[in-house]
């Protein structure tokens, strides 16, 4: 059900999908494009991972990149953004070339590995505020979200494979920096993973909705509101230093002799 009661996507204006949900380069296939536009209500757009193609023909100098693509209730991909920060050996190897002439690949197994994205930057699906795309680890960062506070979104959408890991710490421990980087930001985060874990978190932390890794199912939830750039936003981590420094100084100062 939608957020309005009603069956289907009736009333939503975002369905969110995850990191790697299409196994080709979606471009390519206008027959899943007009699948996805007959299950899009109108007013209605998809937000999912996907890999995008600069060339037709990859392997003839073209490059691939990890990027989210927004696309309207016609089949129209509206805006995409690429992957800035990709995971090394598993998204490309060092000395890429080299590595591979030695018969080592990434965890992606991709010839040549995936190219990096020139800069972040929000999207827009023409519905409500913009938002910051983050594809896996990207969301770890702290600090480097956004350029400044005059230019940051009003929340983040962090779509993620947490698959890899299986059921060990690490997709627990994924989550809880998109909760840090909500807290951070004062901006919600929603998070949506192929095997969980993925939420909707409000601008504290708090998760409005959440489903357990492992769990297959649907979470329909309301966006929460953004807060006024916090104290972190404003000063980044100048205070932590020092307060560090502070204690630093304590700590090696010589205790003196009763």
């Amino acid at each position: 059900k939608g957020p309005d009661g009603q069956e289907g996507l009736s009333g939503t204006t975002h369905l969110i999908w995850p990191e790697s949900a299409f196994p080709f380069f979606l471009t390519q296939r206008r027959d899943v494009l007009a699948s996805i536009a007959s299950m899009l209500p109108e007013g209605t757009s998809l937000i999912t991972g996907a890999v995008r193609g600069e060339a037709s023909d990859i392997k003839e100098g073209g490059f691939v990149f990890n990027s989210v693509y927004v696309v309207n209730h016609e089949g129209e991909i509206i805006s995409a953004a690429d992957k800035t920060r990709l995971v090394p050996f598993g998204e490309y190897l060092p000395l890429q070339d080299i590595a591979e002439k030695m018969g080592l690949r990434q965890l992606t197994n991709l010839e040549g590995g995936f190219a990096a994205g020139s800069s972040r930057r929000a999207l827009s699906t023409g519905v409500g505020p913009q938002f910051l795309p983050l594809i896996c680890y990207e969301i770890i960062f702290s600090g480097e979200l956004f350029d400044s506070a005059q230019n940051r979104a009003e929340w983040i959408v962090n779509v993620t494979n947490d698959g890899w890991f299986g059921n060990t710490p690490g997709p627990y421990q994924h989550e809880r920096q998109a909760v840090l980087r909500a807290i951070e930001e004062g901006i919600p985060v929603v998070r949506v993973s192929n095997p969980g874990i993925s939420g909707v978190y409000d601008s504290y932390g708090q998760a409005v909705k959440r489903m357990e890794l492992g769990v297959t199912g649907v979470i329909d939830s309301p966006l929460p509101v953004s807060l006024s750039p916090t104290f972190f936003v404003k000063h980044g981590e100048y205070l932590h230093w020092i307060i560090f420094v502070v204690f630093f100084g304590i700590g090696i100062m010589p205790v003196r002799q009763r």
